[in-house]
């Protein structure tokens, strides 16, 4: 039975959320576990208010400042979040303002002059940052490389719920078996476009608690990321290594690929992630994952040393400024600056050089990041092929019906939500001759 919101808790828990990351730059997904961890009392169907509210307050927060006259005074926690209830939802004005303990007209008004001062922006970049929530320099860089028209497409769709999308786990069930599991567990679930693996859920549970979940039977994991994966073209009896495993979403799929025969080698500089790609690997049955912490900078070679000229593929997933994943981490454009993306580049073309070298003759190396943007991405592909490896057209790759119907030109791919429903990934193949 579906209760009442208990409005009172919800907003107290949403105001504390908030405040972590707007006043002491925590990042939201932390944030939020830290409040509801502490909040038992929160039904479920509450805490997804909570969430709901939280990543909607953080993916408008330039236009609630704006429409509130931000720069004359900065506006607090409640009245933005009072502003975002009463132009994101069913709750007017009035009922918002008076449930944050705020008085009516402050919020009536900026909600009724909200589209006339939008619309009477003269400067089209400037209209667009603040439709879009988006830093200026964001919004300038999507117009400048995919035009007006397919930028402001890519910008609005960032402000949008990503869907929730599992990867069926195929060493211990297949995607058809996954979706009657899920059906008796009251989930319902659809093949996605792309992956061969993957199903969108209808997000209304909590899929992490699920049975099927803690029974290892699918991973939560973006189609994009899991076509990432696809491109890797794991195979059992392999030496597969993912470069920069981190919690290890795409180290678990590569296992699935390889039957979980042959060598697969988990790799990061942060031990604690890799401490729950260990845990997340116990629960998927994947028994091949063997974890290493490899240390930056010139150490790096010898922790690498017996695999150089041993591997048949590498994905270096690289870190990056993150603009493809802003769905999901909608705070994230306001901790970059303009100058992120190149100094991400110059580290990615560092991990590249290391890497590479792990490749036997006739190995694939893929690489790829959550960005969007030619600086981490075609302009890092192109020091690629120049400097290291022959490129991989993604025909050989993922296919070529495949690849053909996710837009693929060559030996590289730019997924975007507005086109393909994913977060905004990047990848690109190349092989050692």
């Amino acid at each position: 039975m579906s209760r009442l919101l208990r409005t009172d808790l919800v907003d107290a828990a949403v105001l504390e959320a908030f405040g972590l990351v707007r006043e002491q730059g925590w990042l939201s997904d932390r944030a939020l576990d830290r409040v509801l961890r502490r909040e038992k009392r929160l039904y479920a169907q509450e805490r997804r208010a909570v969430a709901e509210s939280v990543y909607g307050i953080l993916r408008s927060l330039g236009q609630l400042a704006f429409l509130l006259g931000a720069g004359e005074r900065e506006p607090d926690l409640a009245t933005l979040y009072a502003l975002h209830l009463a132009r994101s939802g069913p709750t007017s004005a009035e009922a918002a303002a008076r449930r944050l303990g705020l008085a009516p007209r402050l919020i009536a008004d900026a909600l009724e002059r909200a589209d006339a001062r939008i619309a009477a922006l003269e400067d089209p970049l400037e209209r667009l940052s603040v439709e879009s929530s988006l830093p200026r320099w964001i919004a300038e860089r999507f117009v400048e490389e995919l035009g007006a028209e397919e930028g402001r497409a890519l910008a609005l769709s960032l402000n949008a719920r990503a869907p929730l999308t599992a990867r069926a786990n195929l060493l211990k069930t297949d995607r058809q078996g996954l979706v009657r599991r899920l059906e008796e567990e009251g989930v319902s679930a659809h093949p996605t476009r792309y992956s061969p693996w993957g199903l969108a859920l209808d997000g209304h549970q909590n899929a992490f608690a699920l049975p099927s979940f803690q029974e290892g039977l699918f991973e939560i994991q973006d189609e994009g990321s899991q076509l990432i994966a696809l491109a890797v073209g794991a195979r059992a009896g392999q030496v597969v290594v993912d470069a920069c495993a981190g919690a290890g979403g795409k180290a678990l799929a590569l296992a699935a690929e390889m039957h979980g025969k042959g060598s697969l080698h988990g790799l990061d500089r942060d031990p604690e992630r890799l401490e729950e790609a260990r845990r997340r690997a116990r629960r998927a049955e994947v028994h091949n994952l063997r974890t290493r912490t490899v240390p930056p900078g010139p150490e790096a070679g010898a922790a690498l040393a017996d695999l150089a000229g041993a591997c048949d593929r590498v994905l270096v997933d690289a870190p990056c400024s993150g603009l493809g994943s802003l769905r999901r981490h909608p705070d994230l454009r306001y901790r970059l600056g303009p100058a992120e993306p190149a100094r991400f580049a110059a580290l990615q073309k560092e991990l590249l050089l290391r890497y590479a070298q792990l490749l036997r003759p006739g190995g694939r190396l893929v690489y790829a990041t959550c960005a969007i943007g030619r600086l981490e991405n075609e302009e890092v592909a192109s020091f690629v092929a120049r400097e290291l490896l022959s490129p991989c057209p993604l025909a050989a790759a993922l296919g070529a019906d495949l690849a053909a119907a996710l837009g693929a030109r060559g030996e590289t791919l730019q997924l975007l939500p507005h086109r393909h429903g994913t977060d905004g990934f990047f990848l690109s193949a190349f092989v050692r001759t």
